[in-house]
């Protein structure tokens, strides 16, 4: 990894991120088949970018993650499957918490599903309770961004 940036996303971004976004839901085999039945969860929306909530991690001039927070819910958290395990996950939990420190907002939430659990817990979301989403259980987390920034995201 070259030097990870993070910037603001722009309207020239979107088939990158529709990219990331298709190929990241898909690279979990366990729910591949339930997203190819249902071909309309495949494609990202742009309006979190019209609006100005996203935020894309770029390495090298690649945009290879992005995340978008409309307020106290951390709506989309994708990385490159290529890129995954490089940190870029974490940076980009990085950059939301400080956007809702500098909100002014208390905890973060999100609904993950299964398979992106074990990361959530790795930086130091805890687990709410269950939730049902159209493609099956998912998890109600949270983690509380009013204190010192958390060690996992360090560095």
């Amino acid at each position: 990894m070259a030097q990870l940036m993070i910037r603001l996303a722009a309207p020239n971004d979107l088939e990158a991120l529709r990219d990331i976004y298709r190929r990241s839901l898909l690279s979990n085999e366990g729910d591949r088949a339930s997203l190819l039945a249902h071909p309309q969860a495949l494609v990202w929306s742009e309006l979190a970018i019209s609006e100005g909530r996203t935020r894309v991690a770029v390495d090298d001039g690649r945009i290879v993650g992005f995340a978008s927070l409309p307020g106290p819910e951390l709506e989309d958290l994708f990385v490159d499957p290529d890129w995954m395990r490089r940190g870029i996950g974490r940076a980009l939990v990085a950059e939301v918490i400080a956007i809702a420190r500098g909100q002014g907002l208390e905890r973060l939430e999100v609904i993950a599903n299964p398979h992106a659990l074990t990361f959530y817990e790795s930086v130091g979301f805890g687990v709410d309770g269950t939730f049902e989403t159209e493609f099956g259980p998912g998890y109600r987390i949270h983690i509380d961004v009013r204190g010192p920034m958390l060690p996992t995201l360090r560095g």
